[in-house]
């Protein structure tokens, strides 16, 4: 069993694991950038017209190509693979083997179910397509995050005050004097055992990141939102990286800039982390 499995974290003669939220914050550091690239590539917002499915596969290599001295992490976002069936399941895995394991590489997933179900989703993100973190939601309870933070070299990033226009509808229900959104910082930070969790809070709802980091001090933090949504990237950067790290992804504003060739590509994933370097 996966739980099982992911909770032997040694041997005598093994090197003790990293933690995922160890190797996040190395590699920030190694490369003096917080960008996450979003892989959300579909045809509709490609430049050429009618493009074939071998032109999103060839569209999605030219961004790794053109961003990878500068990510941090990819986050493939599952719903533009699934959208393809048993062949989009496949660009994911030849996705995945073109990444590589040198990038940290998140699945943007957003599962979120009862423990047993949960344990299969965490053998199909984990042990199957090889994804070093995923997005989760929290709405079902501890059940459905558990599976996914045994293993201290798997992370989790759980939805918290997320970017969408509608996201305070439950977000910032209070109960308790605390709204929702705070009340799941809370309980993430006690889940954190392992030093794997961490927290999607949206550029788009900057004033509120600092909030949630008071109630969440160390855990990283995944802030999408940043271009196309038109989130805060000076106000989100600099609350997400006070006592804690901050991961800032972009997805459709570097994916498809300009003309949406491989220069094009570079010098917008540049200018992002030039931008993150005077901020920080």
């Amino acid at each position: 069993m996966f739980v099982l499995r992911s909770l032997v974290v040694g041997t005598v003669n093994s090197p003790p694991m990293e933690s995922f939220n160890s190797r996040l914050s190395n590699h920030i550091v190694a490369k003096q950038s917080w960008l996450c690239v979003g892989l959300d590539i579909n045809p509709e917002n490609l430049a050429s017209e009618n493009p074939s499915f071998d032109d999103l596969k060839t569209h999605t290599k030219k961004v790794i190509d053109a961003t990878r001295e500068f990510a941090v992490a990819f986050k493939p976002n599952l719903a533009f693979f699934e959208r393809w069936g048993s062949t989009g399941f496949a660009w994911l895995e030849e996705t995945m083997d073109y990444i590589g394991s040198e990038t940290i590489t998140i699945g943007d997933a957003k599962r979120g179910d009862i423990g047993h179900t949960a344990a299969q989703y965490a053998h199909s993100l984990f042990d199957h397509f090889g994804f070093d973190a995923v997005t989760l939601n929290p709405y079902m309870g501890r059940d459905a995050i558990d599976p996914f933070i045994q293993n201290p070299e798997k992370g989790v990033f759980v939805l918290c005050r997320t970017s969408n226009i509608s996201g305070g509808d439950l977000q910032n229900l209070k109960g308790n004097g605390k709204r929702l959104f705070e009340t799941v910082a809370e309980f993430c930070t006690g889940l954190n055992k392992f030093n794997n969790v961490g927290l999607v809070v949206g550029a788009t709802v900057s004033e509120e990141i600092e909030i949630v980091r008071s109630h969440a001090p160390g855990l990283p933090m995944l802030i999408p939102g940043v271009g196309a949504q038109g989130g805060d990237l000076e106000a989100s950067l600099t609350a997400g990286n006070t006592n804690g790290a901050a991961l800032i992804n972009v997805s459709r504003g570097i994916s498809f800039a300009g003309d949406q060739s491989r220069e094009a590509i570079h010098d917008a994933a540049k200018d992002y982390v030039e931008k993150m370097r005077q901020i920080s």
